[in-house]
C-alpha cells in the first residue's frame, strides 16, 4: 500500500477503524488542524501519545495511529470546539514532513488484516461477542464506566475492533491489539482478555451480595435424632 500524507493528532488515546469518537478542540495548532481539515478531506491521523513517559508529542516512526475522518463539528463562541470523528484505516507512522503549518503533517503506511474467512473464525467472533456482552451486563462494566454499544456487528474484524475500543485495559493494550494484522490472534486475545475481566466481574458481584447482607447469616435449622 502506497504511503499517503496526512495531518498527525498526537492524543492518549487509540483509536480504532468504525469507531466514533467525540473530542474537544481547544490547542490554537490543533483548532487550524481542525479548520484546514473541514476545508478539505476531513481526514487527519489519530497517533497514540504515551502519557507519562516523558516523551515530546512529535509522532514518531514505528508507531501505529488511525486515520479519522471527521463526521460532525460544533464550533463554540471563544473559539474551540467539538467534533465527532469516525476511526478508518490504521497505519504505521514512516516520517514527520517538513511543513508550514502549526501541527505536525506526517507520512503514513497504511495497513489492514489479513484476508480470512472460515468457521473457525466465525465460531470464535460469535464467543467474543457473548463474553462480552455478559461483561457489558455485568456491575464491573458499571465500574468503568462504559456504555455498551447499541449492537456489535457481525463481521469478525469490526467486532474485534468494537470490543478492543470499549474494553478497560491500559493503552497499551489497547495499542497491541491495533498493531495485529489477524482478525483471528486479535479475537484470540480478547477471548483471553474477558475472562479474567468476567473473574474479576463474578468476585466483585459476591461481595456485594454479602455487604447487602451486612455480616448477617441465617440460622441452619437443626433436626433432632432423638
Amino acid at each position: 500500500m502506497a504511503d499517503i500524507e496526512l495531518p498527525v493528532f498526537p492524543l492518549p488515546l487509540v483509536l480504532f477503524p468504525s469507531i466514533p469518537q467525540s473530542l474537544h478542540i481547544f490547542e490554537p495548532r490543533y483548532r487550524h488542524l481542525v479548520t484546514d481539515c473541514l476545508a478539505g478531506d476531513r481526514r487527519f491521523g489519530l497517533s497514540l501519545l504515551h502519557p507519562g513517559k516523558g516523551e515530546s508529542d512529535t509522532p514518531q516512526p514505528g508507531h501505529v495511529g488511525c486515520s479519522a475522518i471527521i463526521r460532525s463539528h460544533q464550533s463554540l463562541p471563544d473559539g474551540r470546539s467539538n467534533i465527532l470523528i469516525v476511526g478508518e484505516h490504521r497505519y504505521v507512522f514512516k516520517r514527520l514532513l517538513n511543513s508550514d503549518r502549526l501541527y505536525f503533517v506526517g507520512m503514513v503506511e497504511p495497513f489492514y488484516d489479513q484476508s480470512t474467512s472460515n468457521q473457525l473464525l466465525s465460531d470464535l467472533a460469535v464467543n467474543v461477542g457473548k463474553l462480552f456482552e455478559e461483561f457489558m451486563k455485568s456491575g464491573e462494566s458499571a465500574e468503568s464506566g462504559l456504555a455498551a454499544p447499541m449492537s456489535l456487528p457481525n463481521d469478525p474484524e469490526l467486532l474485534s475492533y468494537h470490543v478492543s475500543a470499549a474494553l478497560p485495559i491500559d493503552l497499551a493494550a489497547k495499542e497491541d491489539l491495533l498493531r495485529l494484522t489477524s482478525t483471528t490472534v486479535r479475537l484470540e486475545r480478547l477471548r483471553n482478555l474477558l475472562k479474567p475481566l468476567m473473574a474479576q466481574a463474578a468476585r466483585r458481584s459476591s461481595v456485594q451480595r454479602l455487604a447487602k447482607r451486612n455480616g448477617k447469616t441465617h440460622a441452619v435449622p437443626t433436626v433432632s435424632t432423638e
